[in-house]
This record gives C-alpha cells, sequence and structure tokens, in this order.
C-alpha cells in the first residue's frame, strides 16, 4: 500500500517523542509534569451556567461562520484590546486556532507563485502545525533561526529575494512559542512591509496574547491598521484556550481581509467541523468579559516573580516578556530532561523536539521548554527541583 510521501519525513509528535525518552526510566520522585502548555487555573465560573441553559442547542447543526452573537462579541473584543473595527465578513470562528492555522494555509497558498513552488516561512522553534500546513498544500516549508542572536523572532528579512519572491505566507507567533518573545510595533511594521515587497500573506498567532508581564502586547491588527496595510495580507488567529482556560472548548477565531475569509468559510463549509452551537455560547460570554482574564493574569505574574525569584543570578536565564513558558540554556536538551526525571521525577520537554534541523543545526537542541501552568506551590518546587538538579 502506498502513502503520501509529503509526509513521510515527520518526526513523532512532541508528546509521544517525549514518552519514548522517559517511560523506560523510573521518576527519581513524585512526578511533576511541566510539559505541555494546558492551562491550569479555574476556568470561568459562568461555563456551566451557559451551557446547561444551552444544552438544547446540541440538537442542531451549528453555523459555519459563527452565530452573529459571537462574531459581534469577538468584534467588540478586538475594538477593545486594539482599537480595530472589524465587521462580521472579516471575521471566522475556529474550532480551535489549530483548525485555523492548518485550513488557512489550505485556502489561501497558491499552487505555483511566479511558476516555482511556492514556500511558507515559519519561525524555529515553531508550533507543529504550520509545517504540516506547508507540506499539505505542496510548499517548501522554510524554517527560519528564532534564537537570542535574532531577540528569539525570525528575521524574514535577511532570506534571499528567491526565497521571499517565492514565499506565500509567513507564519509568526507573538507572544512566541516557546521563548515568550512580544513582536514590537517596529517588527510588524516591518514584516509587513516585507509582505508587501514581496507579495506574500502573514499569518499571526497571537494566542498567548493575554498572558504578558510589564503590557499587553501589540497586535498585527493593529499596527496594521495604522500602517495602512492591505487587510488581505494580514490574518490574525487568537484562542479561547490560554485567555480564559478553556483548551477543551476548542474555540477561536480568525480575522483577516473580506475575500481571504470568505475562501476559508468556503472551504470550512466543505471539510471542516464547526464549534457546536452551545459551545459558541459560551464562547460568546467569555469574549465578552476580562474579569476571569484579569484574575488568571494575576497568578501567571506572580509564578513568574517567583520563577524570578528561584532563578536569580542564574546565567542564561531570561524571563520572558509574554506567554507561560521558560526557556531554558542547557548543553543538551534532551540529555537534561532524561537526568532531570531520573533524578526529581520532573518532566520537561527538550527544545529539539519543537525545532527542526536546518544547515545543520537545531535552535532547539541546546534548550528546554518548562510550562508554569501548575498551581504554584508545585511549580515552585518544580522549579526548586530543576536548577538544582541543572544547574548547581
Amino acid at each position: 500500500m502506498a502513502f503520501p510521501e509529503r509526509f513521510s519525513n515527520l518526526p513523532d509528535y512532541a508528546f509521544p517523542r517525549l514518552r519514548k525518552l522517559l517511560d523506560a526510566h523510573v521518576p527519581g520522585g513524585p512526578q511533576i509534569s511541566m510539559t505541555i502548555g494546558e492551562p491550569r487555573h479555574p476556568m470561568p465560573d459562568f461555563v456551566g451556567q451557559v451551557l446547561a441553559d444551552s444544552i438544547a442547542d446540541f440538537a442542531v447543526y451549528p453555523p459555519n461562520d459563527g452565530t452573529p452573537e459571537l462574531l459581534s462579541a469577538i468584534s467588540a473584543w478586538i475594538q477593545r484590546r486594539y482599537a480595530v473595527t472589524l465587521d462580521h465578513d472579516r471575521l471566522m470562528v475556529l474550532n480551535g486556532t489549530r483548525e485555523g492555522l492548518y485550513n488557512a494555509c489550505i485556502a489561501l497558498c497558491p499552487e505555483q507563485k511566479n511558476g516555482k513552488t511556492p514556500v511558507v516561512l515559519m519561525p524555529n522553534p515553531f508550533y507543529q502545525v504550520y509545517a504540516v500546513a506547508a507540506l499539505t498544500v505542496g510548499a517548501e516549508p522554510v524554517y527560519v533561526p528564532a534564537t537570542a542572536a535574532t531577540g528569539f523572532l525570525p528575521d524574514y528579512a535577511s532570506l534571499s529575494a528567491d526565497v521571499l519572491d517565492r514565499t506565500t505566507i509567513a507564519y509568526i507567533c507573538s507572544p512566541a512559542n516557546p521563548q515568550g518573545a512580544v513582536a514590537s510595533s517596529e517588527y510588524w511594521a516591518t514584516l509587513l512591509a516585507l509582505a508587501e515587497k514581496h507579495d506574500f500573506i502573514i499569518f499571526a498567532d497571537e494566542c498567548y496574547s493575554e498572558i504578558w508581564r510589564s503590557a499587553p502586547p501589540v497586535g498585527i491588527l493593529d499596527v496594521a491598521q495604522r500602517v495602512g496595510a492591505n487587510p488581505e495580507r494580514v490574518f490574525a488567529f487568537h484562542s479561547l484556550s490560554k485567555r480564559s482556560n478553556l483548551p477543551g472548548l476548542r474555540s477561536g477565531f480568525v480575522a483577516g481581509g473580506t475575500q481571504g475569509i470568505a475562501r476559508i468559510r468556503k472551504l470550512r463549509s466543505f471539510a471542516g467541523a464547526p464549534l457546536p452551537l452551545a459551545l459558541q455560547r459560551v464562547a460568546e460570554r467569555a469574549w465578552s468579559d476580562e474579569a476571569h482574564v484579569t484574575a488568571s493574569l494575576a497568578l501567571y505574574q506572580d509564578k513568574f516573580r517567583a520563577a524570578n525569584e528561584i532563578f536569580a543570578g542564574l546565567q542564561g536565564y531570561e524571563c520572558p516578556e509574554g506567554g507561560f513558558f521558560l526557556w531554558l540554556p542547557v548543553d543538551d536538551g534532551e540529555t537534561a530532561a532524561l537526568k532531570l526525571w531520573q533524578a526529581t521525577g520532573v518532566k520537561v520537554l527538550p527544545g529539539a523536539y519543537l525545532s527542526r534541523d536546518a544547515d545543520g543545526q537545531n535552535p532547539g537542541k541546546a534548550y528546554i521548554r518548562v510550562a508554569l501552568v501548575a498551581p504554584k506551590q508545585e511549580m515552585q518546587r518544580g522549579l526548586i527541583q530543576l536548577r538544582d538538579c541543572l544547574y548547581s
């Protein structure tokens, strides 16, 4: 039996790889998982009541694009957050942003550009759906290092004109997963100018936008409006998973130009899975409420203050500006993760599992990713054990 060659070189996903690395070894103490970015703060207290009130809505097919009420709630949030006004035809509700990041590439990436194989750019390390989306459409994924030397964001302008002229889509995550770097207004403006010059689309993955240290991250929609960018060049993806501690709700949205959104909606109508109507009711309430977001943000900021105290004076430690991960330097991520597991029972993710080899190097190899999602006391125990095991 033949199988598609385009997926033949995919590595195992990060968490099955981690199980292969660790499961044959006995943990050195009570297990503390600091691997997956699954929020564990309380979900909003209104979720149960909204679901109960909407239970009958599971008996009907949900609207493909999102209910008018949910689209209005999202539009109002964008106006409050970014001072940008978007009509409903520039929005689509997603069954989680991973669906949108994948399907938008299928809907918007042409088969060729300038008679050549198209290129899809992505930071390295990166959220793995970017690469699978590129391979699905027959594009060449180009992994651009996002290292300390580039401020942990990809320097797309450093690429050759040949690559940029073949580029159809550039993925960018801000705050970045895993490093927590935040794109500035200047970074967004430079990227928008590059997209205009070389005629490509930007997919801005901003699902960590509401988790930050000192100031709310600027968004691409805000900057695009200020510089007068073509709306069809800009697609922003947001989620309730991290913002509202609702990863199981599988609810997000994409905002972009009317033509592009129409194409994404059309593809979804044939092959997608709209968000169930009762869950859209919950999402509508969540996008309309900021109190639970403020409370969760305060918990994260307290956790990062604790992390800063634990790692004070440690060479190479940097508190990220956004997100809820630490990106910690080590000699080798796999070796460090295995040593930590065997010595303490603390489980972290090798950075190489979030990256790809490019030009003979893997920019995540000398890092581990540590998720600060557990309750504070458990998190502190894990970080202290990590520090004493790997850095003492």
